[in-house]
């Protein structure tokens, strides 16, 4: 039988469709939902999903599968990982079409430069998962599938539940929108991103022990919890923001938190261009209510994390501290200070960059 091998990121994808946290997508993209999906933003049969999960072949794969009837599909490591059944093969122009997804063709956009690297062949089909797929140590410690983060829901008895997108550890400024958005609902759920992201992003393993010690010392145990996204980030800003919220709703989500540039990087996207995305699309496309938030900071002269809805003070008070800031701060050897990160979270990043 003719074989595909998948790529770290193909492979993480592979096991979301496989644990249902895709729906509605059921499959691999064939051609016709792709086109769809990158002109429309939708599957051929309407349903809203913003971007094609389908592995890339190399051109020596594409034409070996010619008349396969099915494929098998292999891991980085060339493990056996399950298999396509009726396999599509199909050709796509990812120059033209990472100006869609992206709204940029920069190769120097991260997105960008993963679509354009894999090349133009993509497999479509049905996909039968046989190997586990589970998430490894450290990993296997939180909830990672829908089926289970939806039961620690249940456990506890929450009805309204927000959820918080992250691929950074958590700085003072997040945890005051987190905590502003729970004082609204029954629960919040910590949902960060652990699949494949950029060179220069802090590890997963590094930004779990960041999650799971400022759980510990600053969210009531009973109103947060810590559950796992095992996605790879694509950094498609607006389109990325409207897949994080309708995956949210495959996990149990009845609210999902939209920051300042969402899912974005670099200059590519304006500030809360995924905020207006996601408001102009609704609850009902969605299946989760957006919640926006201005862009937070510590204010001297409030004492306090704030926002320009509630400091009336002057931005010279201000303290700002993005993802990029911290990483940027933490290789030169600074330590953020607690106005920004929590003491505890800075003393992790701290021996890590170390």
């Amino acid at each position: 039988m003719p074989s595909v091998p998948l790529s770290p990121r193909d492979r993480s994808d592979l096991r979301l469709l496989s644990w249902g946290a895709y729906a509605p997508l059921a499959e691999l993209t064939g051609e016709a939902d792709h086109r769809s999906i990158v002109d429309e933003m939708r599957l051929g049969g309407g349903q809203l999903w913003p971007f094609p999960i389908a592995p890339a072949l190399s051109d020596d794969v594409a034409s070996a599968l010619s008349g396969a009837s099915s494929v098998d599909l292999l891991g980085p490591d060339g493990e056996l990982l399950g298999t396509v059944t009726d396999p599509e093969v199909y050709r796509t122009e990812p120059a033209t079409d990472v100006k869609s997804l992206f709204g940029t063709d920069d190769p120097a956009h991260p997105g960008v430069a993963a679509v354009l690297e894999a090349g133009p062949w993509r497999l479509g089909g049905t996909a039968q998962v046989d190997a586990d797929l589970s998430l490894a140590a450290p990993f296997d410690r939180h909830p990672s599938t829908p089926a289970a983060v939806k039961a620690a829901i249940a456990e506890r008895g929450w009805q309204r539940v927000v959820f918080f997108q992250t691929r950074n550890p958590i700085h003072r400024a997040h945890e005051y929108l987190t905590k502003c958005a729970l004082e609204t609902v029954d629960g919040l759920v910590i949902h960060p991103l652990v699949g494949e992201t950029k060179e220069g992003d802090v590890p997963a393993d590094v930004r779990l022990r960041c999650y799971e010690v400022l759980l510990e010392s600053y969210y009531p145990p009973d109103r947060a919890m810590l559950a796992l996204f095992a996605a790879p980030m694509r950094y498609a800003g607006p389109r990325e923001a409207v897949l994080h919220a309708l995956v949210r709703a495959n996990f149990g989500a009845t609210h999902f938190i939209v920051g300042r540039d969402h899912a974005g990087v670099g200059n590519y996207y304006g500030t809360y261009e995924a905020q207006d995305l996601l408001l102009s699309l609704g609850q009902e496309a969605l299946g989760v209510v957006p919640v926006p938030f201005e862009h937070s900071f510590y204010c001297n002269a409030c004492g306090a994390v704030a926002s320009a809805k509630t400091c009336p003070h002057d931005q010279s008070e201000h303290l700002h501290l993005s993802g990029t800031r911290q990483r940027e701060m933490l290789s030169a050897g600074e330590l953020p200070p607690p106005e920004l990160t929590r003491p505890e979270v800075a003393i992790i990043l701290q021996e890590a960059y170390a």
